[in-house]
């Protein structure tokens, strides 16, 4: 091929790309006209933008409406004629009542031991007379012990039992009487031993031990040197119901005293 000829193709070519280029821009001027010949294909190379997508505008938030307040109910002045009822939930329950309010109540029968006629009998009497009597105090709670002491001391002179015939041991507390009784009563110097402590109770179950144990713990006392072991130990649930049983302390030397003559005249009768 020719150069002439090689010119007239590239020629031909050129005026070939003009010509669709004017075409392509004819087209596009068309716009919506043309839209059923092709216009709605876009030509190679033109973007395409995505298809536009309505968006739903969310409504309104609607604010709920306040609730209508009540008004209150006017009062009502209360009759003075009528009594107001009561709760039953305040007033003290039967129980509770009964452990506020202790009556005090008779600590014996009345009336005297009626004994037939025809039998033996022994019988003691709260006499001293020459008889050597130990007292064992506790210390604690010695506001209420110390008066037991007093009146123990005051019934043994009344009783005709000399001072230097009297010896006081003091412990501790209730816990500790059953050991010191115990070893005055071995010494087998003394006639009797007498008692003399206070407990009270708490908000704990100690009180139930100790007096226990110091009740059975004295009368063991008793039993195992035979030598008359006196309870005068005050169990109290509160500390005001002292001052009405501060006289046991007298009445424990009168048991004390009894048992020991009693035990002087069994003798007596044995070793006839």
């Amino acid at each position: 091929m020719s150069s002439r000829d090689i010119d007239s193709t590239s020629e031909n070519v050129l005026h070939d790309w003009a010509r669709e280029d004017r075409e392509t821009e004819a087209e596009d001027a068309d716009g919506p006209e043309n839209a059923d010949q092709g216009a709605g294909t876009p030509a190679w190379g033109a973007a395409t933008s995505p298809p536009e997508v309505e968006v739903a505008e969310a409504e309104p938030e609607v604010e709920p409406e306040p609730e209508p307040v009540p008004e209150p109910e006017p009062e009502i002045a209360a009759d003075p004629t009528v009594e107001p009822e009561s709760d039953p939930e305040s007033e003290p329950r039967p129980d509770d009542e009964a452990a506020l309010t202790v009556e005090p109540s008779h600590e014996h029968a009345a009336g005297e031991l009626n004994l037939p006629d025809g039998y033996s009998v022994l019988e003691g009497l709260a006499e001293g007379g020459r008889r050597a009597v130990g007292l064992v105090v506790s210390r604690f709670n010695g506001s209420v012990t110390t008066q037991l002491l007093d009146g123990a001391l005051a019934e043994l002179a009344a009783a005709g039992v000399r001072q230097e015939a009297i010896t006081i041991m003091v412990v501790p507390g209730a816990f500790e009487l059953p050991l010191a009784a115990t070893a005055l009563a071995k010494t087998r110097r003394f006639a009797c031993i007498v008692a003399l402590g206070c407990v009270i109770r708490g908000d704990t179950p100690h009180f139930d031990y100790v007096s226990s144990e110091a009740a059975s713990g004295l009368q063991l006392a008793a039993l195992e040197t035979g030598v008359p072991v006196s309870f005068g130990v005050l169990t109290l649930d509160r500390v005001e119901q002292a001052e009405s049983r501060v006289g046991k302390g007298a009445e424990a030397v009168r048991s004390a005293l009894e048992m020991a003559d009693l035990f002087a005249h069994l003798r007596a009768a044995a070793s006839r």
